[in-house]
């Protein structure tokens, strides 16, 4: 990898906290925060969590690991560093696609997760300013319509969000997106630790605690399995570029292994703790634990609003708004570290061309809640006839880009790559260990990969 300026110069990691801190910032995202713990509670509690963490530690790291590896070794943005890889291991030029995914997913990503993450912000400025003090049902509801129904705020916030992100990417690997990790992952933790403290004193607890564990195997079946296997895959960011990007950076000191280990960990108990923090809340006041936009921007303000202090309405905005943020920033670094390797130009030249294209996507996909909400671009596809701009960029990114990229990556790595070369990148000496990665990577993890990408196209 290339420094930022062309040079020769590589650009690496500081230290392994630093990486660590950057990859967890790219697993942690909006739907770990509000998704997984719902999906835990509604489907058999810690039955639930259980095989989550199983398909976490028997499928998922596995997979972490074959991304960060082949981006260690192949020392580029993803595109060259699959031609990098493909050269050395004299494979077909055919796994190039690889790299064009890697590309493609996070900045198509970026469009419409900008656009939920503006809603972060907007909602952090309501919270600062006491709105929620005046929110019931009806009211909040009804606020959350008129934000959608208003493209000018919509735009406002899409506007500043993505071009924080952008400024952050334009500083580069050590005066941006460290940074950031080491500033931001930090407060995440304390705020979510607060939260779950305000639970433990002040919420329904107990109620909370049960919704979210308590063991329910009658309700474990085939389709909860895919669930918790689909919803393992999208939460540690496999398959989306940033992983393959973050590890051209990766000196050979740093263990890849227990790398991902600890970012999919930490990713789980991440997930748990806001569960832990979100839930008695809700079931305090007597609220729906309903799932989506809708348990985010309109049940929660109302618990929030019922405190004498706003701040507890801050702090959990600030969170949405922390882990949205470092997710498009690790989405954002795929496309600009290949523009500037395609182009020659300055990183801060290339990001801010990103970041305004990827802003006019995320323009289309902010209308669609509004001026163009009848607008449906693929009314020809049968299964996306019913979608509009907004939900056909999640679906094309969310059910096959990072599920196909995600099979395409473990097949390369395992049957492509020769298995001297992935060694090398793992230094791992215990033999069974050994044996476990490769059937996982090259028979385990693509099968469930296939049935989780048919699944979700059905």
């Amino acid at each position: 990898m290339r420094s930022d300026e062309g040079n020769s110069t590589p650009v690496v990691w500081s230290s392994r906290s630093a990486f660590l801190l950057a990859c967890i910032g790219a697993a942690v995202g909006l739907g770990n925060l509000w998704r997984f713990p719902f999906e835990a509670g509604e489907n058999g509690g810690s039955a639930f969590v259980l095989i989550y963490l199983l398909f976490i530690l028997l499928l998922c790291v596995p997979i972490i690991m074959a991304e960060l590896a082949l981006g260690r070794r192949g020392k580029s943005s993803p595109v060259n560093a699959m031609r990098n890889l493909i050269a050395a291991e004299r494979a077909s030029g055919a796994w190039v696609i690889i790299g064009w995914f890697s590309i493609l997913t996070p900045f198509i990503a970026i469009s419409f997760y900008s656009v939920v993450a503006g809603w972060t912000l907007e909602y952090l400025l309501r919270a600062l300013n006491g709105t929620f003090d005046t929110y019931n049902a009806i009211v909040s509801q009804q606020s959350f319509e008129r934000l959608l129904s208003d493209p000018g705020r919509m735009l406002l916030m899409h506007t500043l969000f993505l071009g924080l992100a952008t400024m952050v990417i334009a500083r580069g690997l050590k005066g941006g997106i460290e940074w950031v990790a080491k500033l931001v992952m930090p407060m995440l933790f304390v705020l979510l630790m607060v939260m779950v403290v305000n639970a433990v004193l002040y919420a329904d607890i107990e109620r909370g605690l049960a919704f979210l564990f308590n063991p329910d195997f009658s309700k474990i079946n085939a389709e909860v399995a895919f669930l918790a296997l689909g919803q393992a895959f999208f939460s540690v960011s496999v398959g989306v570029g940033a992983l393959l990007t973050y590890g051209a950076y990766l000196p050979a000191g740093i263990s890849i292994p227990k790398s991902a280990v600890v970012i999919a960990l930490v990713d789980t108990l991440v997930a748990l703790m806001a569960g832990i923090a979100i839930f008695p809340l809700v079931f305090a006041y007597g609220l729906s634990p309903d799932s989506g936009p809708g348990l985010i921007f309109v049940t929660l303000p109302i618990a929030f609003g019922q405190f004498e202090s706003g701040i507890l309405g801050v702090m959990f905005f600030a969170l949405m708004f922390f882990a949205a943020f470092s997710t498009v920033v690790a989405m954002l670094e795929p496309v600009v570290a290949w523009s500037i390797e395609k182009t020659g130009y300055s990183r801060p030249v290339m990001a801010w061309i990103t970041g305004v294209l990827a802003w006019v996507l995320g323009v289309a996909a902010l209308l669609s809640f509004n001026i163009w909400r009848a607008v449906y671009p693929l009314g020809w596809v049968p299964m996306l006839a019913d979608k509009d701009i907004f939900e056909v960029l999640d679906f094309v990114v969310s059910n096959l880009l990072i599920p196909a990229n995600g099979l395409l990556l473990a097949l390369f790595a395992g049957w492509a790559m020769s298995k001297s070369s992935m060694l090398e990148e793992f230094s791992l000496k215990n033999r069974y260990v050994v044996r476990y990665w490769l059937f996982s990577i090259r028979y385990l993890a693509p099968v469930a990969i296939l049935l989780v990408l048919i699944t979700s196209t059905n």
